[in-house]
């Protein structure tokens, strides 16, 4: 079988990451090229060649909609579709997977998107909104499959009728086991956050959060880059903090430091499913996370972690605080985290789904 995937960009984040694990899993099965957009980080670049498969930089291929430059890029999707020639296009993030789905209806090539989180998802603008589901309903009906990484995801996606419903799977993510494990019993606490510096992450919930917790004695490790960094590291410094809380730019051995923490966190406004919740969860870490798309999916409420609201400061202050104060059921929760990763979100679950997939839409 000949595989294309298609990218809009090479940047580290969790799209990437996921697909990069496509690669290694599939590079045996199948002749693997990836199509990507030209980007100054080659993360995802340099790790596909590095497996052998065939890079293609598509240069017209960007995240900001410019319909001039769409249009460039359109016709540069339907130039390596013809050059490629796959049996399938698995195309992965909104523009890749809109123009990608757009050429190969055109050429007569089957297609698949994964939606890595819906732009009409909660959380996100009206504005934003309108247009993400008039341009995803169009790109369901000319694609042969969508695969939605949570349920609550595909759920979205019926509700707003972007496809059939037998043309929806859902595949949840995976991730690789290490042999990296925390320890969350440990004293004192460490707490962590691994997310982009961006408005959809809302760091500014959980420092605001903490400022209230002072008196126990915690630190916090956030590790990430992003846009919103330096506002978020002056918000540490107004909020008295910015001596127990760490700044670690953007780190590859992110396995390393959730051994190293007891608690992981993440106050997203919207997510799909975060890989980085499913790794702290390998790492044995008791989870508190705002009930947003699919982390519910994962996070198992008063069993592997807690679940607040978006925005509720008060109630991610109080799980906080229990955690902080109680060892023992950040070790219980920590173990059962770790259970419920091997029972559902290991790679191989993941690569064995995805296959299947593949195969109901090549008939």
């Amino acid at each position: 079988m000949r595989l294309l995937y298609l990218i809009t960009r090479a940047e580290p984040g969790g799209a990437q990451v996921h697909l990069l694990e496509l690669l290694r899993g599939f590079k045996d099965r199948a002749e693997l090229h990836l199509g990507v957009g030209e980007d100054r980080d080659g993360f995802l670049i340099e790790e596909a060649r590095a497996l052998g498969v065939q890079v293609h930089i598509l240069k017209h291929l960007l995240h900001p909609i410019r319909p001039h430059e769409d249009l460039l890029g359109l016709f540069e999707v339907a130039s390596l579709l013809k050059r490629v020639n796959p049996h399938l296009l698995h195309a992965h993030s909104s523009k890749a997977g809109f123009l990608g789905r757009v050429a190969a209806r055109a050429l007569g090539i089957r297609s698949l998107f994964t939606a890595h989180g819906w732009a009409f998802t909660e959380g996100v603008s009206v504005g934003r909104k309108a247009l993400a589901v008039t341009l995803e309903a169009l790109a369901g009906r000319l694609g042969d499959g969508i695969i939605a990484v949570s349920e609550w995801d595909r759920n979205l996606a019926l509700r707003y009728r972007v496809a059939a419903p037998n043309r929806i799977f859902t595949v949840w993510n995976g991730v690789p086991d290490t042999s990296h494990r925390a320890d969350p019993a440990r004293e004192p606490p460490r707490i962590a956050m691994v997310a982009r510096f961006a408005p959809q992450k809302d760091h500014a919930l959980l420092l605001t959060a903490l400022a209230s917790l002072r008196e126990l004695p915690w630190t916090l490790d956030l590790v990430g880059d992003g846009p919103l960094l330096p506002e978020v590291q002056a918000l540490a410094k107004r909020l008295g903090l910015a001596e127990r809380v760490r700044f670690w730019g953007r780190r590859l051995d992110v396995d390393r430091l959730l051994a190293e923490v007891q608690v992981f966190v993440l106050t997203s406004n919207w997510e799909g499913l975060p890989l980085v919740v499913l790794e702290a969860m390998r790492a044995g870490l008791p989870v508190v996370a705002t009930d947003v798309g699919g982390v519910g999916e994962a996070v198992v409420e008063g069993k592997t972690g807690f679940l607040v609201g978006r925005k509720d400061e008060a109630g991610l202050r109080e799980r906080l605080c229990l955690l902080l104060e109680n060892p023992a059921l950040r070790a219980s929760m920590g173990e059962a985290g770790r259970r419920r990763y091997e029972e559902a979100f290991t790679l191989e679950r993941m690569f064995l789904e995805t296959w299947r997939v593949y195969e109901e839409v090549l008939g």
